[in-house]
């Protein structure tokens, strides 16, 4: 068993922001040489999140519409109070949508379905330069 660690950046925009990065995904996986076993995605910090998701641009509005209703930018935070940045929605839908994500892979592909992509939320107000850690497990 192998213990693979690799990064990438990103730059997005902020506000749902809603990036498609299964082929930085899958590409690590295949420069990592291994065939089967997990590996996992995760965004360090508290305002980014990782999921699958059908990456179309109805399914991304829906998305982003539920989490406004969920959590809506224009609602008073604790957070926003203590810190003045603004982006206490940010933490709180980051928090529900989660930083990491793990998938199985066989024969060095990923096991998504056929409408699956990995995608990775940057729910900031500002635009950012993020990095992501893609942890490989596997034989």
């Amino acid at each position: 068993m192998r213990v693979i660690t690799r990064d990438f950046s990103l730059s997005t925009r902020g506000f749902g922001d809603t990036l498609d990065i299964t082929p930085q995904v899958q590409e690590i996986l295949e420069d990592s040489g291994l065939s089967e076993g997990c590996l996992t995605v995760f965004v360090p910090g508290s305002t980014g999140a990782v999921t699958t998701i059908e990456f179309e641009s109805g399914v991304i509005s829906d998305l982003k519409r539920a989490l406004e209703r969920l959590v809506p930018q224009d609602m008073a935070y604790e957070h926003d109070l203590a810190w003045g940045d603004g982006n206490g929605f940010s933490h709180v839908r980051a928090a529900l949508m989660k930083p990491s994500l793990s998938i199985p892979f066989k024969e060095g592909r990923l096991l998504l379905g056929t409408w699956q992509q990995v995608v990775f939320l940057d729910f900031d107000n500002r635009p950012r330069r993020r990095r992501l850690v893609v942890q490989l497990i596997g034989e």
